[in-house]
C-alpha cells in the first residue's frame, strides 16, 4: 500500500504544469531566468495570468494526493512520510523532463497544506516573508538578488522544522520537515553555492 501510494504521488508530482503551460504560450522557461522550468519563470516568460496557473497547478499536484491519502486513512503515522516526500521527488525529478525537474517551493507548499491543514504552510510564508522584510531592510530596499532568495526559501524551512519541533508535531511531520529541508537545499544548490562564496569574499 505505502509503494503504491507513494507511486502516484511521485507521478502526481513529476507533471510539469508549468512547464507545458509555457510551451503552451510558445516559450521554452528552459531558456528563461535560470532555465528553471517553475511557475516564476513561467511569469517572467508569459505573464502573470500564466504564473498563477501555473503556481495553482504545482501547489495542487502536490497537496492532492497526499490530502486524498490523509483523508482516506489509508496510511497514519510515518507511512505517510514516503509519498509525502515523493510528490516533491516527483517534481525535482521529473521523468517528463529527462529526470530534471524545479525547484519544488510551490508543491513543497501544498504537501505541508495537505499535511497539517495549511498550518505549517502558512507559518513557512510568514517566516519567508519575515526573512525578506529583514534582508531588504538590511540592503536599505535594493532587490535581493536570486542567490539571496534561495538561501532564504532553504533557511526558512530550517526555522518551520525547528516550530514543528517546538510545537510538537507527530514523528512523521518532523521526518518530513527534514526530508523539506534537504529536497530544498539540493533544487537551491547552486544559489546557496554562490551566496556562500558571496559572503565568504566579503567578509575576507
Amino acid at each position: 500500500m505505502i509503494l503504491v501510494w507513494t507511486l502516484l504521488s511521485f507521478l502526481s508530482g513529476s507533471l510539469m504544469f508549468s512547464y507545458w503551460l509555457g510551451l503552451a504560450a510558445n516559450h521554452n522557461l528552459k531558456t528563461v531566468g535560470d532555465g528553471n522550468p517553475g511557475a516564476l519563470n513561467l511569469w517572467r516568460a508569459a505573464g502573470y495570468t500564466y504564473g498563477l496557473a501555473g503556481i495553482a497547478l504545482d501547489f495542487l499536484k502536490g497537496y492532492v494526493p497526499v490530502f486524498w491519502l490523509a483523508a482516506s486513512g489509508s496510511l497514519g503515522g510515518m507511512g505517510i512520510l514516503l509519498p509525502s516526500a515523493a510528490a516533491v521527488l516527483g517534481h525535482a525529478f521529473s521523468p517528463f523532463m529527462g529526470g530534471r525537474g524545479g525547484k519544488a517551493i510551490a508543491v513543497t507548499f501544498g504537501v505541508w497544506s495537505a499535511l497539517t491543514g495549511f498550518a505549517a504552510s502558512l507559518v513557512y510564508a510568514i517566516i519567508l516573508a519575515v526573512l525578506l522584510a529583514g534582508s531588504r531592510l538590511f540592503t536599505r530596499g535594493r532587490p535581493t538578488t536570486s542567490d539571496a532568495d534561495g538561501f532564504q526559501v532553504v533557511l526558512g524551512m530550517l526555522l518551520l522544522s525547528v516550530f514543528l519541533v517546538i510545537a510538537q508535531y507527530p514523528r512523521a511531520i518532523l521526518a518530513f520537515g527534514l526530508v523539506s529541508f534537504l529536497l530544498l537545499a539540493y533544487t537551491h544548490r547552486r544559489e546557496l553555492r554562490r551566496f556562500f562564496a558571496i559572503a565568504g569574499r566579503q567578509r575576507s
